[in-house]
C-alpha cells in the first residue's frame, strides 16, 4: 500500500491525500478481511486529542484521518501543503454510498435512533437506487454489557457489511471504532452528525459559509446551548496553539 502523506497539526497526523486517492485506497481496504477505521478531523477533534493523550493515540492509530474541517485545510496550507483539500465526512459517506450502490457493496449504520436510521436508509435508497443496507443498529444510550457488545459484533459481521458508518459523535465514535477494530471485518467511518444532515433533520450550512470556514458559526446558531462550549472555547484555543506551532516550525 502506498504510504500516506500526512501533516502534524497539534499532534494529530492528518492525511494530505487527494480525495480521489482516498476513495481508491478505501475501496482496496473494502476487499480486505481485516478492519480499518477512518476519522474525520475538525477543530473539536484536534482539541480533544490535544487535551487527552489516550484519545490522541486512538485517532493517530486510525488507518486514515481526513481533514473534515476547513480550518484544518488552511492549517495544512500554512504548513506548506498548498494543494490541501477539505474532505467532509458527510461527502465521503455519500461518495462511498454512491459507489457501493454501483458495485453492489453492502453498507451499514451504527448509532442514532431507530427512527433516524429508517429515515436515513429511505433517503439514501432513493438517492442511490440499488444500495444494499444490510445492517442498521441503534445502540442504547448507555454502556453496553459484554454480552450486548458481543451480540452487536456478531450482528455486524453476520450481515456481511463492508462499509459501516458510525454516528456516535466525537470522541465516542472514534473510541468505539478503535475498540472494535480487531473484532469486525469491515471499513468503519466515524461520521458524527452526518446521519442527521443526510436524513434532513439538521440543515446544512450554506455553501458560501462552508467555503469561508464558517460552518461552525451556522451550527452554533442552530444549537447554541449544546455547542457553545465546543466553538466559543475550543476554536480560540486551537488558533492560539496552532499559531505557536506555525511560528515555531522549521523554515
Amino acid at each position: 500500500m502506498t504510504p500516506q502523506a500526512k501533516l502534524n497539526i497539534l499532534a494529530l497526523y492528518i492525511s494530505t491525500w487527494h480525495p480521489s486517492k482516498m476513495l481508491e485506497h478505501i475501496f482496496t481496504w473494502e476487499r480486505s478481511e481485516s478492519a480499518q477505521y477512518i476519522c474525520a478531523a475538525n477543530i473539536h477533534m484536534c482539541m480533544e486529542a490535544f487535551d487527552d493523550d489516550a484519545f490522541r493515540d486512538v485517532v493517530n492509530n486510525a488507518d486514515l484521518v481526513i481533514p473534515d474541517g476547513r480550518p484544518l485545510v488552511w492549517a495544512q496550507r500554512l504548513l506548506g501543503h498548498r494543494d490541501a483539500q477539505q474532505v467532509r465526512g458527510t461527502d465521503l459517506m455519500l461518495a462511498l454510498c454512491q459507489q457501493s450502490a454501483e458495485q453492489n457493496i453492502s453498507v451499514g449504520f451504527y448509532g442514532a435512533t431507530p427512527e433516524l436510521l429508517e429515515q436515513l436508509t429511505n433517503v439514501l435508497s432513493l438517492r442511490y437506487p440499488g444500495l444494499t443496507v444490510s445492517c442498521c443498529i441503534a445502540p442504547p444510550f448507555r454502556a453496553l454489557s459484554m454480552n450486548e457488545d458481543a451480540d452487536i459484533v456478531r450482528q455486524i459481521n453476520d450481515s456481511g457489511v463492508r462499509f459501516l458508518f458510525v454516528g456516535l459523535g466525537c470522541p465516542k465514535q472514534e473510541r468505539w471504532m478503535a475498540e472494535h477494530k480487531d473484532k469486525l471485518h469491515c471499513v468503519m467511518l466515524g461520521v458524527g452528525a452526518a446521519f442527521d444532515f443526510i436524513a434532513g433533520n439538521k440543515p446544512h450550512a450554506p455553501r458560501w459559509m462552508q467555503s469561508l470556514g464558517l460552518e461552525w458559526l451556522f451550527r452554533l446558531g442552530c444549537e447554541p446551548r449544546r455547542l457553545w462550549r465546543r466553538y466559543l472555547i475550543q476554536n480560540p484555543r486551537f488558533v492560539w496553539h496552532f499559531f505557536w506551532q506555525w511560528v515555531g516550525r522549521e523554515k
